[in-house]
């Protein structure tokens, strides 16, 4: 069910034949898409659809082949960068460090001083700022929402998730799912990958389901699927 409708008529992305090749596998294979502000996505496809390649394309960290990425009105990704929140399958961080280290070294890559925002994107994903053992110690559960904390610390405009789920209790999940609603509430726009689709019925706008590089079908209710691995 559509939980929320964008906040206007433009849109926060636009690919148009966008193509990317790994040699002569092409993992993305000439999409052209439209994505509307403060909405929540859901990517699905089985393994090999494009999924992760996309995103990354999204994030600027994967060069298109052909074709053409409008993000936030602008080709120069880079100069949109800090309204881009990722979280990649792997979770990122460094693990002989804390939490708060962690989060206050990607800090001082936004510019953001102190510890105020630091421990305050760690409370949102129910963990402890004072938490002192090294993320190397955490259950993976634990590293997920830390690096959920780690994209989110910076208050990007667009969230990237990649897997976000993965190896997450049931109420870990949850939470995390209600905390990514407020997010999109507040307007924020979100490409959740995952292969736990049923957990976002509540509070995704669409579905993009992707096959072979393409996008097949963009349903508002989820597909009948039975969890696509990444």
């Amino acid at each position: 069910m559509t939980h929320s409708q964008p906040t206007n008529g433009s849109s926060v992305i636009v690919i148009s034949g966008l193509v990317k090749q790994f040699g002569r596998f092409a993992a993305l294979r000439g999409i052209s898409a439209e994505f509307s502000p403060g909405n929540l996505y859901v990517i699905l496809g089985d393994n090999g659809a494009g999924k992760t390649t996309l995103l990354r394309t999204f994030a600027g960290l994967a060069r298109p082949t052909r074709g053409k990425v409008i993000l936030l009105g602008t080709h120069d990704l880079s100069s949109v960068s800090a309204q881009i929140g990722y979280m990649a399958h792997p979770s990122l961080l460094y693990d002989e460090l804390s939490g708060m280290e962690n989060l206050r070294y990607f800090g001082r890559l936004y510019g953001i001083e102190g510890d105020q925002r630091c421990a305050d994107a760690i409370r949102k994903v129910h963990l402890d700022p004072s938490l002192a053992r090294p993320v190397g110690q955490y259950s993976q559960g634990m590293r997920q929402r830390m690096s959920l904390a780690r994209a989110l610390l910076h208050d990007p405009g667009i969230l990237l998730l990649d897997e976000p789920f993965s190896n997450v209790d049931a109420c870990s999940a949850s939470e995390m799912v209600n905390l990514l609603g407020t997010i999109r509430d507040a307007g924020k726009t979100l490409f959740v990958v995952t292969h736990q689709a049923a957990l976002l019925d509540g509070v995704a706008d669409e579905f993009v389901l992707m096959g072979a590089g393409k996008i097949v079908s963009r349903p508002l209710e989820r597909p009948l699927l039975e969890g696509a691995p990444r």
